[in-house]
């Protein structure tokens, strides 16, 4: 049977897909967002941004009606007039992820680790100071025994010697996945989250209140961390042509880059 010409909702990565290398998401973009909306498709932001970031992601994608966040492990409804409704929001125990490190450490040598534990707006993490981190935001020194003492959102490990892409392929042997997810975003790092906690799951939250199939969501995204819900959305999984090569040997088409206004050249055409 082919496919409804236009899906029921679109998904979107942000850094690396939607929003540009210098950090900005074009007018025209924002343009062709509007059309969407008008012809009446809700709009998700998919990202690894965990919820301190959420006003950062709603100002790139002002049109979303949910923000899928820390990967997945946190879901959040803007539909309202009001403030934002949090309609879901996962944690891994930090002693459980301690122990995870630890583990991984023995397989690859000394680890820094970063670790996102709280959800306020622009929250610092705690951990090691990396030098090499490429956000703005504040990282405060701290042993790993106290930023992993509760429930934390994510931990950001990253191994001297190794590649994210190397770690990852450690870390995935190492950590079962009853115990925590783990990916990596493009960032040098790679991402031990809740268990169960990916895009695909995030977005599973929003189509079940929405009423909406998996098969008519299309969803676009560059990194890794893109891949579970790259396999779940049944309209279609669009790569952007700057993708990490696993994601681009699973995508069903491939668009032009983030900085060509990728999304938006596929939507336009879609939408026309």
């Amino acid at each position: 049977m082919p496919r409804p010409r236009l899906p029921k909702l679109i998904a979107t990565d942000l850094d690396g897909t939607l929003v540009r290398s210098d950090d900005t998401v074009s007018a025209y973009t924002h343009q062709v967002l509007d059309r969407v909306k008008a012809a009446g498709v809700p709009v998700v932001g998919a990202t690894g941004r965990g919820p301190r970031l959420r006003e950062l992601s709603q100002r790139d994608l002002p049109h979303a009606d949910y923000l899928v966040l820390g990967g997945g492990s946190h879901v959040v409804d803007l539909r309202g007039s009001d403030s934002p409704v949090t309609v879901h929001d996962q944690r891994l125990e930090g002693p459980v992820a301690a122990a995870l490190l630890d583990d991984l450490s023995a397989e690859v040598g000394p680890l820094l680790v970063m670790v996102e534990g709280l959800d306020h707006q622009y929250a610092p993490l705690w951990g090691d100071l990396d030098p090499d981190w490429p956000w703005p935001q504040r990282v405060v020194a701290m042993p790993r025994t106290e930023s992993l003492a509760g429930p934390v959102i994510k931990a950001f490990a990253r191994a001297v010697d190794l590649t994210s892409d190397e770690l990852l392929a450690v870390a995935q042997q190492v950590i079962p996945p009853e115990k925590a997810s783990v990916t990596q975003a493009g960032l040098g790092f790679v991402e031990i989250c809740p268990p169960g906690a990916d895009k695909a799951a995030g977005l599973a939250v929003v189509v079940e209140v929405l009423g909406i199939d998996p098969a008519e969501v299309l969803v676009f995204g560059d990194m890794p961390n893109d891949i579970p819900m790259f396999g779940w959305a049944g309209w279609g999984a669009v790569a952007m042509s700057n993708a990490h090569p696993s994601v681009l040997t699973l995508a069903n088409e491939v668009t032009l880059s983030n900085d060509e206004d990728g999304v938006a050249v596929y939507l336009d055409r879609l939408f026309s």
